[in-house]
């Protein structure tokens, strides 16, 4: 049903125009899906009836859309006694595919309540929380330079305190900050980390973390912190600088390891 090379947008348009009732689908949630950046498909029940003549799939397709929020489609894939073409039909809540199976089957709608990985059917998925949704979503969708695991939570708000705690003057400015209000994502790499050296005549500890933004606009930007105690009295000092080069240039200036 899925092609892992298939780009979002063409996945959601193939979805959408292969199912006979996709118009009914409020207005707000297609312009919602409009925006997705990524996407997941899974096979959610199946039920086979040979002797009956009957068969029907159900597929959820769940979405991360550009507002840092998630949707999902469930998808009734079906054929009917005596016909052996496939039918398909798309509802924005299990609910409602419950109450489409009952219509068309006329038999308990195991869809609405089932989930697939507990034998007794009784759990319901929708326990699953979005992080851990938007999490395996973005990291199936995100390149492979990049690291495997993002924090989903307060991403424009962490930035915020990166660079608030900067008292270094040339740390990124009000352009930055500007662009990483719009980040939904990040994750935090210790590039350098606590080594001991003379900083004029005195031990001093150096580290340097890299903090990754993923942006709404599918852009990707960096703030790396240098953590020091080469300070005059030897207090701790944060720094942040726009690139790598920048903050271990500004490392060499303040130890001067001999």
């Amino acid at each position: 049903m899925s092609d892992p090379y298939e780009t979002t947008e063409a996945h959601l348009d193939r979805l959408l125009g292969r199912a006979l009732n996709s118009f009914d689908l409020p207005d707000a949630l297609v312009e919602r899906l409009g925006t997705a950046l990524a996407h997941s498909s899974s096979l959610y029940t199946t039920h086979h009836s040979p002797a009956a003549g009957l068969w029907r799939e159900t597929h959820r397709h769940t979405y991360l859309l550009a507002d840092g929020g998630s949707a999902s489609l469930w998808e009734l894939a079906y054929r009917l006694k005596g016909d052996r073409s496939t039918r398909c039909e798309v509802f924005a809540s299990k609910a409602e595919l419950g109450l489409a199976v009952t219509g068309l089957f006329g038999e308990a709608p195991a869809e609405a309540v089932a989930d697939p990985s507990q034998a007794g059917g009784a759990a319901d998925d929708e326990v699953e929380s979005d992080l851990s949704v938007l999490s395996a979503l973005f990291a199936a969708s995100a390149p492979e330079d990049r690291h495997r695991e993002y924090a989903m939570e307060e991403s424009a708000d962490h930035a915020r305190r990166v660079l608030r705690r900067a008292e270094n003057p040339d740390r990124p400015g009000e352009a930055v900050a500007e662009r990483l209000r719009s980040a939904y994502a990040h994750r935090i790499t210790q590039a350098f980390g606590g080594r001991q050296c003379l900083a004029d005549g005195r031990d001093a500890g150096f580290s340097l973390y890299e903090h990754a933004f993923v942006l709404l606009d599918g852009g990707e930007y960096s703030l790396w912190e240098v953590e020091h105690t080469a300070t005059p009295d030897g207090r701790h000092m944060c720094e942040v600088y726009g690139s790598e080069a920048a903050a271990r240039g500004a490392m060499e200036v303040r130890a001067r390891v001999r």
